[in-house]
């Protein structure tokens, strides 16, 4: 398996798994400081280069976990942040923003929480309905032109929405949910983005968690956990759903390969160039997850699939 890819329209090299950060804050239950920077460390060490946050995980607290564990790392780590999921003083949503000098603001906060001068990708977390697609790459690109931004991105928008945004700036990366339970990508958006030369960014390729194995009620998340909010996390949502689970099971067993390794192969294997960014705390999940690069799905992994897995997810994604 390719284990190397370049970030579209840049000259970036990426490992194709990164790290996605935003449990080290926030969403998923009680977390640890120091755990999560060990995690971040022991991530550079095994070779992972992209790591992903948002300036409202934790209402700026993750971008400032990076900062702190990158200090004297920097050229080591390739840094995506992004903007627009307004949050309050208490961490209350408030909405989203698209407008420019508002952009212009969260940029400028981004930078001073991660200790940087320069946000090597820079995402539209989601778009603000009032505000059109091309205002607001305009703002961006801007920028991109004053050198706080090296490259861009948007996060779950449609293929017509890409189109109009990468005739404005070159796109780098598309961000969109993407796992064995969640595969609208393939509708039409992993062609669009193969066309004009964006990376595709697979977030929650481990579907939260869920297709580890890990989750089979709701007790097995804390009361604290922002999944159990999540129609697919309802009871009965999960019973239905624990057939993903047990098809991927089925294969891991015999390849002598965990869960997450699976579904991260998987994932990886629908083209060469698609990124993904398994979220983790814990170093022994860090290096289970990196061992998918090394596992090759066969003909019949994939007979399985199709046949097996099933057809529909239960409960929406949000």
């Amino acid at each position: 398996m390719k284990t190397i890819t370049t970030l579209g329209h840049s000259n970036l090299k990426l490992n194709r798994i990164g790290l996605g950060c935003m449990g080290m804050s926030e969403f998923y239950g009680s977390f640890d400081e120091s755990e999560s920077i060990n995690t971040l460390h022991k991530a550079i060490d095994l070779g992972v280069n992209f790591f992903d946050t948002a300036d409202m995980y934790g209402w700026g607290a993750n971008e400032r976990l990076l900062g702190k564990a990158f200090k004297g790392k920097r050229e080591e780590a390739i840094l995506a942040t992004k903007f627009a999921v307004m949050r309050g003083p208490n961490g209350e949503f408030l909405g989203l923003n698209g407008k420019p000098e508002y952009i212009k603001q969260a940029c400028e906060q981004s930078l001073q929480n991660l200790s940087v001068e320069s946000i090597d990708l820079y995402y539209m977390h989601r778009k603000d309905p009032k505000v059109e697609i091309e205002e607001i790459v305009a703002s961006m690109s801007e920028l991109v032109k004053q050198g706080k931004v090296k490259h861009i991105g948007l996060s779950e928008v449609d293929a017509e929405t890409l189109r109009r945004a990468h005739a404005v700036h070159p796109i780098s990366a598309l961000q969109t949910e993407y796992s064995l339970w969640s595969r609208e990508p393939e509708k039409e958006i992993l062609d669009v983005c193969l066309e004009l030369g964006i990376s595709f960014v697979a977030y929650s390729p481990l579907g939260r968690g869920f297709l580890t194995g890990a989750i089979k009620t709701r007790a097995d998340l804390e009361t604290s956990d922002w999944r159990l909010t999540l129609p697919r996390f309802k009871e009965e949502a999960i019973n239905e759903n624990l057939k993903f689970v047990d098809v991927i099971h089925q294969i891991a067993l015999n390849k002598n390969a965990t869960n997450a390794q699976i579904a991260l192969a998987w994932v990886l294997s629908q083209n060469d160039e698609i990124l993904t960014i398994p979220g983790t705390r814990k170093v022994q999940r860090l290096e289970e997850n990196l061992g998918a690069l090394k596992l090759e799905l066969t003909q019949d992994d994939f007979a399985i699939i199709q046949n097996s897995m099933p057809s529909e997810t239960i409960g929406n994604r949000y």
